[in-house]
């Protein structure tokens, strides 16, 4: 089987958004370990005005950890599938998170503005969709203010906008399970570094294999096992395979780390998460250095 991309991989998440929460919760650990990814940011408590871009959201388990870990930060999630995203926004969330539609190849192509304005691009609302009676719908198109939408109670609720290009910069980047699956990791890596401020930090929690036989044996065990199993009778089989394959034919940490490295970041570190997917999974944390990125 060869592996998705694209707008066909959206379209895989999108169909199989229905039982993504379901299918992480039976991860040992997964919501956990993404709280202590957000963590090794090494940002402390958060003051007022930090900002946070949460890249490939998915159903917004990173987004609801980076909100834990740093209470005072406005959070920027962004994905790729509406699917994904609709089930993000389902949830409660605090006024500082906000959704954006867009893929992580094409950041230039998302809206992130706040409130709505006349610029190109999609305004977007404050809050969650459980607090707000306004502000909870998708914004798109040329000058789209703020959505409006449902919600109970009162107050304004989180949009999710399209258009214009994603403004930054942000004093940190974390990306949770991307960039194995975008075609062009260099690229993406270039405009996160592109998004951050000088000394702005990154963290990619990702399937990173450590290069033992043993952890790609553990990890093709658990996926053929269990993994791929429930999610075929979930009816989400094809999206499966293809994240096991990408797991198996992605960088190995050392590897990954090397091409983080390359892409102009410093204080590159792979840090191992604990359980079972030790060797398996990794945070690797960095820092936006103030060299110029260099040759691979």
């Amino acid at each position: 089987m060869t592996r998705l991309h694209d707008a066909e991989l959206a379209a895989a998440f999108d169909r199989a958004a229905h039982g993504y929460d379901t299918l992480v919760a039976a991860n040992p650990g997964y919501h956990a370990h993404l709280r202590r990814s957000a963590r090794r940011l090494g940002l402390g408590p958060s003051p007022e005005g930090l900002r946070v871009l949460d890249l490939g959201c998915g159903t917004g388990a990173s987004t609801a950890a980076l909100a834990a870990v740093l209470p005072g930060a406005e959070i920027t999630a962004v994905d790729a599938s509406a699917g994904m995203l609709e089930r993000a926004r389902a949830k409660r969330w605090p006024g500082r998170v906000t959704f954006v539609h867009a893929s992580a190849e094409d950041l230039t192509g998302a809206g992130v503005w706040s409130g709505g304005d006349d610029r190109t691009g999609a305004g977007s609302g404050n809050g969650g969709p459980d607090e707000g009676g306004t502000g909870a719908g998708i914004a798109t198109g040329t000058g789209a203010g703020t959505a409006t939408g449902t919600g109970t109670a009162t107050g304004t609720g989180a949009g999710i906008g399209t258009g214009a290009g994603v403004s930054g910069p942000f004093d940190a980047v974390f990306a949770a399970y991307l960039f194995r699956n975008v075609t062009d990791p260099d690229a993406v890596l270039a405009r996160v570094h592109g998004l951050l401020t000088p000394g702005g930090r990154l963290a990619a929690h990702e399937y990173t294999l450590s290069g033992r036989w043993a952890h790609r044996a553990l990890w093709t065990a658990v996926s053929r096992g269990l993994v791929l199993p429930v999610a075929t009778a979930l009816g989400d089989g094809p999206l499966y395979r293809h994240l096991w394959r990408s797991v198996v034919e992605f960088d190995t940490a050392a590897a990954f780390t090397d091409r983080v490295r390359a892409a102009g970041f410093d204080r590159v570190r792979a840090l191992p998460l604990p359980g079972w997917q030790t060797g398996i999974t990794h945070t690797v944390v960095a820092r936006r250095a103030d060299r110029p990125a260099g040759p691979r």
